[in-house]
C-alpha cells in the first residue's frame, strides 16, 4: 500500500527558501558566507556553549571530536550497544575499540554501573549517546569521567533541545556532537555541528575539519585534514529552521502526549521521560509485548499506509563488532520489541489518532 503518514520528513515552511535564494543570488554557496557563522553562533547560544564549529554532517562531528581530543590506536571508548551505527564507526576511524556498555531499562539510556564495570586503563573517554531524545544520567556519568580523569563526548544528534536537570544536553561534556540530518529535530539536509566550552578543542576541530590548513600561511598543510565543511546554503536552511526550534519541540512533545492519550489501553509500552530529564520526542518510541509481535505489527501498519522503523539494532551484534559477543540483555530486549512511530512536527492528531486505532486493531 502507498504511505500514506511516513515515520518523518520535515517542516519546510519558515524562511528557508528566501535564505537559499539569498546564498545563490550573492554566489556564497560553498563553505564560506555569513550563514555559516550566524547559525554557529544561534545554536551555541541555545544550547549554552562558548564555540561552535558546523560540519557536513553528524557522523563526522563525532569523528573530529574524537581526533580533537587526540584518541587514537590503544586507547578505549565506553559507548552504549544501543545506538545508531555512527556513533561506534567514529570510534574505529580513530584506530580506538568500542567498549559496549548496556542501557536502563526505563529511559533505555546508557547504564552509568555498567560504565564503572568496563573502564580499563586503556580507557580515554565516555561517548553518551542520547537515544531518541530522553537524556541519559549526565550527572553521573560526569562524576565517573571526573573520577577517572576520563573525556565526556555527548552524542546529541537526537536530543537537540533535551534537558537533564534543566540544563540542555550538549554542554555537558568536554565537547559535544549534533546532526542536522533530514530527519532530525532540525535540518540542514545534511550537516551537523561541534560544541566546546575549550577554546583549544575548538581550533582543533577547525583545523582538522579545513583540510588541515595551517592558521598563518596560505595554503600550507600541517596535519592530515578532511574536508568535513559545512556549506552556507546548509547553513542557511539550518538557520530558518532554528528560528523555529521552539515550535518544532514543543509540537513533537505534544505528539508524543497524543500518543500516549490514545494509547492508554493499548498492548504496548510508550518510551517515557526520565526522572529530572525534559525529553524532547525526536522518535515517539513504543515495545511490543513479545518481540515476535514486533515485525506482524510493522506489517500490520504498512498495510494501513504507517511508516515505521525498528529500534536501532544493538551494534554489537552486527559482523564487524561482534568477533568477541558479550551479552547485553536489557539493550538486545529493547531493541528486538522496539517500534519508532511517525514523529514529525506536521503530524495532525487525527493523524496520531489513526495510528493509535491501527495499533490497538493489530489482533
Amino acid at each position: 500500500m502507498e504511505i500514506r503518514i511516513p515515520v518523518y520528513k520535515p517542516s519546510l515552511s519558515g524562511n528557508e527558501k528566501k535564505y537559499v535564494n539569498e546564498c545563490i543570488d550573492t554566489t556564497w554557496i560553498s563553505s564560506k558566507g555569513k550563514f555559516i557563522g550566524e547559525f554557529e553562533s544561534a545554536f551555541s547560544g541555545f544550547i549554552g556553549c562558548k564555540h561552535a564549529s558546523a560540519v557536513s554532517n553528524g557522523t563526522v562531528a563525532i569523528h573530529l571530536a574524537m581526533l580533537a581530543l587526540g584518541i587514537g590506536s590503544g586507547d578505549e571508548v565506553i559507548v552504549p550497544t544501543l545506538t545508531y551505527i555512527a556513533s561506534v564507526n567514529a570510534i574505529s576511524y580513530v584506530g580506538a575499540k568500542p567498549v559496549f556498555v548496556d542501557s536502563l531499562p526505563d529511559t533505555w539510556q546508557m547504564d552509568p554501573e555498567d560504565v564503572v564495570r568496563k573502564i580499563t586503563s586503556k580507557t580515554k573517554c565516555v561517548l553518551a549517546v542520547h537515544l531518541y531524545g530522553q537524556p541519559c544520567d549526565m550527572v553521573a556519568l560526569k562524576q565517573i569521567c571526573e573520577q577517572n580523569q576520563l573525556f565526556l563526548i555527548e552524542d546529541c544528534a537526537e536530543g537537540i533541545g533535551s534537558e537533564f536537570q534543566n540544563q540542555r544536553l550538549g554542554s555537558f561534556g568536554d565537547i559535544s556532537t549534533f546532526s542536522f540530518f533530514g530527519n532530525k529535530t532540525i535540518t540542514t539536509g545534511e550537516g551537523g555541528m561541534v560544541l566546546t566550552n575549550n577554546e583549544t578543542l575548538h581550533q582543533r576541530v577547525n583545523h582538522f575539519k579545513g583540510q588541515g590548513l595551517a592558521q598563518h600561511r596560505q595554503y600550507w598543510h600541517d596535519v592530515v585534514g578532511y574536508n568535513y565543511r559545512m556549506t552556507n546554503i546548509c547553513a542557511a536552511i539550518g538557520l530558518a529552521q532554528f528560528e523555529q526550534i521552539d515550535t518544532f519541540i514543543s509540537k513533537k512533545i505534544q505528539i508524543a502526549q497524543w500518543y500516549k492519550d490514545f494509547l492508554k489501553e493499548a498492548d504496548v509500552e510508550i518510551h517515557q521521560q526520565g526522572k529530572n530529564s525534559k525529553h524532547t520526542y525526536w522518535m515517539v518510541s513504543v515495545l511490543v509485548k513479545d518481540s515476535k509481535d514486533r515485525d506482524p505489527l510493522r506489517s500490520h501498519l504498512a498495510a494501513a499506509g504507517i511508516e515505521t522503523r525498528p529500534l536501532f539494532f544493538p551494534v554489537h551484534t552486527m559482523p564487524m563488532y561482534s568477533k568477541n559477543y558479550q551479552k547485553f540483555s536489557v539493550a538486545e530486549d529493547l531493541g528486538w520489541r522496539g517500534i519508532n512511530l511517525p514523529s514529525y512536527p506536521l503530524l495532525k492528531i487525527d493523524d496520531v489518532r489513526f495510528i493509535c486505532d491501527q495499533i490497538i486493531s493489530y489482533k
